[in-house]
């Protein structure tokens, strides 16, 4: 809960009393490697935070094929945010990347909590700021860039990702082939 409290201080402040108060609108839950935390259809569909490991939202297409919509690593929240909030139902699939350790909030813990705690409005625009501003690079750089600068920008600019996140769901996320990114790797090291 600790990285919970001080990701919270980057946006917002809240002392050590609110943040108890704070903290019992979420669970605490362990993901193993591959487990399924939402699949398409289901109604509760939750927000996670990651306290350590990595999750994947993404999709399937009519070949089979899994496109990557977004990760989150430490101190990184995910959902599929409009289903979330509109209550909706999602075409997302949620699965931890590797094992980890996550906080989840439901629709109706956090609308509670915003209710009774109005400085977690403001941490949420912000953090919402923060995904819709990197949903907008990734856009600008399927717009402007060759594959190439398109993984190459990403790695310099989230090398977090890159180096805690298997190097095929890189490539999915990017829209490239993990052969592909395989090839820019060695190019790299040369």
């Amino acid at each position: 809960m600790q990285k919970l409290f001080e990701h919270i201080n980057k946006y917002t402040s809240i002392d050590n009393n609110e943040f108890q108060e704070i903290a019992k609108y979420f669970d605490l839950k362990t993901v193993k490697k591959k487990e399924l935390l939402y699949e398409p259809g289901n109604k509760s569909l939750d927000h996670y935070f990651v306290l350590s490991g990595c999750l994947q939202l993404y999709i399937i297409d009519e070949k089979g094929t899994e496109h990557t919509l977004q990760f989150a690593i430490e101190n990184w929240w995910i959902t599929d945010y409009l289903a979330y909030h509109n209550n909706m139902r999602s075409e997302c699939y949620i699965q931890g990347v590797k094992a980890s350790a996550i906080l989840h909030l439901t629709h109706n813990n956090e609308r509670e909590l915003l209710r009774r705690f109005p400085k977690m409005e403001t941490y949420f625009r912000k953090i919402y700021q923060t995904a819709y501003g990197a949903s907008l690079n990734r856009i600008k750089y399927l717009f402007i860039y060759s594959k190439e600068e398109i993984y190459f920008r990403f790695k310099e600019a989230f090398p977090d990702f890159v180096n805690n996140v298997p190097q095929y769901l890189v490539a999915s996320f990017l829209g490239l082939s993990p052969e592909y990114v395989s090839k820019l790797n060695k190019k790299d090291i040369s």
